[in-house]
């Protein structure tokens, strides 16, 4: 089990559990420090001591595989679980390199010192400032408060009044930096896992380079090499989205916190003061306690607790509650108490002390038995004959016109359109009018979106609130196999309307990702798309929003098996359960060594810098995913790939993505060139990829390929189509236009080598076309 999820709702309880929480994550900050810090010192080490290299390298591999990163929630993805591999496997790896102890000129300072200094001084450093902040906020509070509550009630109204509104405004700047800090908290812990990792897998990349005796086993780790940085590219965009959806729901909570309450089986729980009453003539004290409340079995639970001794709880009290009575001023120098009796001790009322009115108010309403009115939310969409029809026409519309068209389901139409579609689709008078496949009016995107709309607005979602847990359950581990058994079986427990409706859409995003090559919605990015719209939990808390990356998985499954899934019977009974293992799985094998005669080229040339695009900062909160990515989610390991769109596919008009931005789907001139996730994501060599390729742009990867496909370009000549600026010296700078010479290709993949005014160098492949 990981680090328990920082709910938001639970900043304005302020709960001991909470608070347990919140050191737990802290404590895992500082473990990570820790390491970060011994890990900087060991790479200059590296740097200083060659006469040491073989013992720095010992203790450098030592600290790599003694690490564990922790995760949030109750399991991993599968390319969380190979990030939490790497580690280990670097481990082996330096340890097979120590038998080769030539002195090196090796600089890790790029790669390896100054990422990780970065991440530990501007993330880590933030987050311990927030720790003192928060801290010394809450020392402030809760000072303030039993202040604030020692005040006499025969003070004048106005001095009462302005004490109040004094205490209200430090606690709502209370809840607004704990809220802050909570935030912050989580969002490191996940941005550690690729910040971390990433300057590591640079600095193996420079070994490669600078080992010469090394080349051969860099070729042999190259395998595994691509497919961590797939891995980490995916927790990377999971990253994103995740945060978005997060904040989205701090600001929800911010807004109005009374209406975002997590449910659990208590009927009211929160801080209250209790009288204790001492022998004359010591008087009484007020102590803080945390307290709750079970309307069902009349249970009340009192725990002390003293935030500012360090968070030190006192043993729990419980009794079953007789009668709750209002205490008024006329009988206690104190405002917002209540009497309760327990049954144990009849006529020995407990007096408490609510933080105001309004909490007092809900205790006693609480206490009598009363609950608040859920929302009811009228929705129009409902599994019904309109509802099957609306879902078919849109259908059909979009496999006769625009199966093929880029961007499918991800370019979203014009809000104002859509809403006008699905009330003429939806009004059984006008649905059938609607003329879809031959009418111009009607865009696809604003079919696709009309299509989607309809879905999220149904009462609950087409797989249901009370089955979303189990289909969780069997993407979170568990073989393939086992993954797709356990769908099948949930599959046939949907209600049968549920269940057609479900069918009829998988089959239909099936035939679309057989267009991928053309439309670029492959099995992983319809997941993206759709796991959202096909499943959500019944309560929105930040542990479902960790779980969104699960659901795609569930719709990718759904989809690569529908066959069997919606056309066979699954097993009479439900598949063995699964084990929630989080020990990292066997790392994938690695790629063997090519035979025959390799093309020669200088060891200098091969150069990686490992900048990953700009873009990915700015990735759609929901539906964005490399659109070059062809790996299934729940597959065990990636598959060769569709390439990113090139720059040339967008014009003028630009396509808008489902969060208004284009990240993910272009390399766009003169931001970055291809990354090392551009230049993994490109086809295989064979003549039918070649052959199929969708643009001039995209070539074949020799990384895969026989020399035969290499030696096919071989003296070939090709047009720069965008300008480049080399960011090293064995790259070559161009501007739009210009003419290469003997363009051939690289061993490094994703780029080209030629000659330009007599200089050779490399060459990015997306930012030229052959002649």
């Amino acid at each position: 089990m990981g680090l328990q999820p920082l709910e938001f709702s639970d900043c304005y309880l302020d709960s001991p559990s909470f608070r347990e929480r919140v050191r737990a994550h802290e404590a895992e900050l500082e473990k990570t420090n820790k390491f970060i810090k011994e890990l900087l010192k060991d790479g200059k080490n590296l740097i200083a001591a060659t006469k040491n290299l073989s013992a720095a390298q010992r203790k450098f591999a030592h600290s790599l595989r003694d690490f564990k990163f922790e995760f949030i929630g109750d399991a991993e993805t599968d390319d969380e679980r190979y990030i939490d591999a790497s580690l280990h496997e670097f481990s082996n790896f330096l340890k097979n390199l120590e038998e080769q102890r030539e002195i090196l000129a090796l600089s890790v300072t790029e790669t390896l010192i100054k990422p990780l200094e970065r991440f530990r001084k501007e993330q880590l450093g933030a987050v311990k400032e927030e720790k003192k902040k928060f801290d010394k906020e809450t020392e402030k509070n809760y000072s303030l408060l039993e202040k604030h509550l020692n005040l006499s009630a025969k003070k004048k109204e106005l001095q009462l009044q302005e004490a109040d509104n004094q205490v209200e405004h430090n606690r709502k700047h209370f809840y607004e930096l704990s809220l802050e800090y909570v935030c912050k908290l989580q969002e490191i812990q996940e941005r550690k896992k690729f910040e971390c990792v990433e300057p590591v897998l640079s600095f193996f990349q420079g070994l490669f380079t600078f080992y010469h005796q090394g080349y051969e086993l860099a070729k042999d780790f190259n395998h595994y090499k691509m497919a961590l940085q797939i891995n980490i590219q995916n927790t990377r965009n999971r990253f994103e989205g995740t945060r978005s959806e997060v904040e989205e729901l701090m600001n929800k909570i911010r807004r109005n916190p009374q209406e975002h309450k997590r449910a659990n089986h208590f009927t009211m729980e929160g801080y209250l003061y209790v009288q204790e009453k001492r022998p004359a003539p010591f008087g009484s004290s007020w102590v803080k306690h945390y307290c709750t409340y079970r309307k069902e079995t009349k249970k009340f639970t009192m725990i002390p607790f003293e935030h500012r001794s360090g968070g030190k709880a006192g043993d729990e009290e419980l009794f079953i509650l007789m009668y709750c009575t209002k205490r008024n001023t006329d009988t206690i120098d104190r405002r917002f108490c209540f009497d309760l009796e327990a049954s144990d001790r009849p006529g020995v009322p407990v007096t408490m002390q609510a933080f105001s009115e309004e909490d007092r108010k809900l205790w006693m309403e609480a206490l009598d038995g009363k609950e608040g009115v859920s929302d009811i939310f009228n929705v129009r969409a409902q599994l019904d004959k309109i509802g099957f029809t609306v879902i078919k026409k849109c259908i059909s519309a979009i496999e006769t016109r625009g199966i093929n068209d880029q961007g499918l389901y991800r370019v979203v139409g014009v809000s104002s359109k859509v809403q006008r579609l699905l009330s003429l689709l939806m009004d059984a008078k006008t649905c059938n009018e609607v003329d879809l496949e031959n009418s111009v009016d009607w865009e696809v995107k604003t079919i696709t979106s009309a299509m989607k709309q309809y879905l999220r607005s149904l009462p609950e979602p087409l797989m249901t609130y009370e089955l979303h847990g189990e289909f969780i359950v069997p993407a979170k581990s568990g073989s393939p196999e086992s993954r797709v058994n356990a769908v099948h079986f949930l599959v046939h427990k949907l209600p049968e309307k549920n269940k057609e409706m479900l069918e009829i859409l998988v089959k239909h995003l099936a035939n679309v990702s057989k267009h991928a090559k053309r439309n670029l919605m492959t099995v992983a990015n319809l997941g993206v798309v759709f796991g959202p719209t096909l499943m959500r939990p019944q309560e929105e808390t930040v542990a479902a929003i960790m779980d969104l990356k699960f659901q795609n998985i569930v719709v990718e499954i759904l989809i690569e098996n529908h066959e069997k899934i919606f056309k066979t019977l699954p097993d009479a009974t439900f598949p063995e359960p699964i084990s929630m293992s989080v020990s990292p799985p066997n790392a994938p094998p690695r790629q063997s060594r090519r035979q025959g005669q390799r093309i020669k080229r200088p060891l200098a040339v091969y150069n990686l810098c490992l900048e990953l695009d700009d873009a990915d900062s700015h990735s759609s909160p929901r539906e964005d995913t490399p659109t070059g990515s062809m790996d299934s989610l729940y597959s065990q390991s990636p598959t060769p790939a569709f390439p990113s769109s090139p720059p040339g596919l967008l014009d003028g008009n630009h396509l808008i993505m489902d969060s208004g931005d284009l990240a993910g789907w272009t390399n766009l001139p003169g931001q970055s060139r291809p990354s090392m996730v551009s230049w993994m994501n490109t086809p295989s060599a064979n003549p039918a990829a070649t052959n199929t390729a969708p643009s001039a742009f995209f070539f074949s990867n020799p990384a895969t390929g026989s020399d035969r496909a290499v030696e096919s370009v071989a003296h070939r000549k090709a047009r720069a189509v965008y300008p480049c600026e080399a960011e090293h010296s064995s790259e070559l700078s161009f501007q739009t236009g210009e003419i290469f010479e003997d363009v051939q290709f690289s061993r490094e993949p994703g780029w080209l080598e030629g000659t330009l005014n007599g200089k050779r160098g490399l060459i990015p492949q997306n930012y030229v076309q052959f002649l």
